[in-house]
């Protein structure tokens, strides 16, 4: 702990999202097979309990298995997005939506889904 130091948070270290039980396999595909995350190991007292981490750059996703397992369509994480028109086309060839979102003047950006059904954000990282 930094003693007396005035308190200030300074980043995230993870978002969380929830996965149905067994469906590492399926976030595996998702994370790494299409938006390019690489896996990281669990400590193993959380390794028990399921799910998987994921880390690209310095943005981390852990999915953690929750039962009774219910997708978040409304929370999501916003992902900034190097080869932006790239991964939406990847994503659109795999099935899964995109949908472009104009509401934000100036910001490249759609919606996606996991393979659960928890909302994905994506931003053009090149504006």
């Amino acid at each position: 702990m930094s003693g007396d130091t005035e308190p200030a948070v300074i980043g995230i270290d993870h978002v969380q999202l929830a996965i149905p039980a067994g469906g590492e396999d399926d976030a595996r595909s998702f994370f790494v097979g299409l938006l390019g995350f690489h896996e990281v190991p669990k400590p193993p007292l959380l390794a028990a309990r399921g799910g998987c981490w994921f880390r690209a750059g310095a943005t981390e996703v852990h999915c953690g298995v929750e039962e009774p397992f219910q997708a978040a369509r409304k929370a999501h994480p916003a992902l900034r997005v190097e080869g932006y028109v790239a991964l939406c086309r990847r994503l659109e060839a795999a099935g899964l939506p995109v949908t472009p979102n104009d509401e934000i003047p100036g910001v490249a950006r759609c919606h996606t889904a996991d393979p659960f059904g928890n909302r994905i954000e994506l931003i053009d990282a090149g504006g």
